[in-house]
């Protein structure tokens, strides 16, 4: 079994610490659904300003709010401004590693949603994969990313 990347909130603005609350990540149920993240699901949470890397696991705020705050002990790790990229992940087979398709979501900095991404692999031949990080706004294009092939 393999640990891969199932879901992802890259550069999401932390709005909010709270360290008298009993721990977790709230975090907007719209930016959830939109990625593929559930309530009660444990993800990682890297600070891109201070470095912090965390696990904690994902409660559901306001509809709508566009909240990201952590809680408890999690609320020492970054402060109000901060962008953090959130990752879920999931063990599966590597030979599955086709039939998954993460969601990739990007923020503007009042935490709307900017781009929604997914990430793609495909057999090449040979044993070979490609990976791609396509649009899936775009009907699932290909975006100009350079990338390396792995095998």
């Amino acid at each position: 079994m393999r640990k891969v990347v199932a879901a992802k909130l890259h550069g999401l603005y932390v709005t909010d610490a709270n360290l008298n609350y009993h721990g977790s990540i709230t975090l907007d149920p719209e930016h959830c659904e939109a990625a593929g993240i559930f309530p009660l699901e444990f993800v990682d949470i890297w600070n891109k300003q201070s470095g912090a890397r965390i696990s904690t696991y994902v409660i559901f705020g306001e509809r709508g709010s566009r909240v990201c705050c952590l809680n408890g002990a999690a609320a020492r790790t970054c402060q109000a401004g901060d962008q953090v990229i959130i990752c879920s992940s999931v063990f599966m087979v590597a030979n599955e590693i086709e039939n998954i398709h993460p969601r990739v979501l990007t923020f503007h900095p009042d935490n709307s949603i900017k781009d929604s991404l997914y990430y793609d692999v495909e057999q090449t031949g040979g044993g070979k994969l490609r990976f791609s990080i396509r649009d899936a706004r775009h009907d699932g294009e290909a975006l100009g990313i350079p990338l390396r092939a792995v095998s």
